[in-house]
């Protein structure tokens, strides 16, 4: 059984800072491709950040460039997100997800498994 699990979401103030984890358990691929994506109500989920295995292809979406860093430890399966200078526009639910592509995508479909979820609000 696969396993996704996020945390660290929660409610801070615009220029406040998050740190979401997400945490694999089972087995997922040899060497997933992980990614955080996030979806707003009334909007379509869209790709924030992700990251291959060796951590030597990481890419962002343009719109938290400089303001979020994606990292992960292997040897704990778990992947991060450092969020700093929030917006009220980041606020949405965060999801991670694990794909097998060896590449990092950046559409939803490209990604096999999936977190439930952890909820950012950033207030103004």
């Amino acid at each position: 059984q696969v396993q996704l699990v996020e945390s660290g979401g929660g409610l801070v103030q615009a220029g406040g800072s998050l740190r979401l984890s997400c945490a694999a358990s089972g087995r997922i691929f040899v060497r997933p491709v992980m990614g955080w994506f996030r979806q707003a109500p009334g909007k379509e989920r869209e790709f924030v950040a992700g990251v291959n295995w060796g951590s030597s292809s990481i890419y962002y979406a343009d719109s938290v460039k400089g303001r979020f860093t994606i990292s992960r430890d292997n040897a704990k399966n778990t992947v991060y997100l450092q969020m700093n200078s929030l917006k009220p526009e980041d606020s949405a639910v965060y999801y991670c997800a694990a794909a097998n592509t060896g590449f990092v995508g950046r559409t939803p479909h490209e990604y096999t498994y999936w977190g439930q979820g952890t909820q950012v609000t950033a207030s103004s």
